[in-house]
């Protein structure tokens, strides 16, 4: 007796029977996934195809941060390794994907940078 008069109280009298009532915890799920995809998935893979382009278009002389925290000047460089001046006549070879930020680009080749024009 109990189970019939909640399957009667649990229904929703303006739906017909049968109605689309399994289709909301479908509808819903895609509304979560979509506003997930929105705040997280999608500005991380902006972010991840910025340090990729960043990544690539690393050259010669440019000051680097490596992930495990070294501060250095890149020296050589090829597809997947670069090699890092971290003090004098001290040079550390580190994998290219390892470069966690850029601290600042070399200077144009045959022209004085900004610093020494002032002077």
């Amino acid at each position: 007796m109990n189970e019939l008069l909640l399957s009667v109280i649990a229904q929703d009298p303006a739906a017909p029977p049968g109605c689309a009532q399994a289709a909301s915890p479908l509808f819903m799920m895609v509304v979560v996934f979509g506003i997930f995809y929105m705040l997280v998935i999608r500005p991380q893979q902006k972010q991840l195809k910025e340090h990729r382009l960043k990544l690539s278009r690393l050259k010669k002389g440019d000051e680097v941060v490596t992930a495990g925290g070294l501060i250095g000047t890149i020296s050589a460089l090829t597809d997947t390794i670069l090699t890092l001046e971290v003090a004098d006549k001290v040079r550390v070879r580190v994998l290219r994907s390892q470069i966690a930020n850029l601290l600042s680009e070399a200077p144009a080749e045959g022209g004085a940078s900004t610093a020494e024009k002032g002077k």
